[in-house]
């Protein structure tokens, strides 16, 4: 089961996601489903079918697990592709 303790080191295909903070405006504001993960980026479906490629190293996302929970975390922590993140370790928070 996906926490937010442990969504580091699950798929995050399928997640609906939003970008809450970003160091460029334009990806301020994005809303959607996780359709795509790979090492640097992030391809989120929007609700007009509209698809966007949102590098992850900028941008701080907000994901709503399938229980509802809302984590937020920062990009950069998940640059890694989906398959290395399940290896790598990371600090308590």
């Amino acid at each position: 089961m996906i926490t937010p303790q442990n969504i580091f080191r699950h798929e995050l295909v399928g997640l609906n996601v939003e970008v809450v903070k970003s160091s460029h405006e334009g990806f301020t504001g994005i809303k959607g489903e996780v359709i795509d993960e790979t090492k640097n980026t992030i391809k989120v479906e929007d609700v007009e079918g509209c698809e966007k490629i949102i590098p992850k190293n900028v941008v701080t996302f907000q994901f709503t697990l399938p229980d509802n929970t809302v984590v937020e975390i920062d990009g950069s922590i998940i640059v890694a592709r989906p398959e290395d993140r399940i290896k790598k370790k990371f600090r308590k928070f």
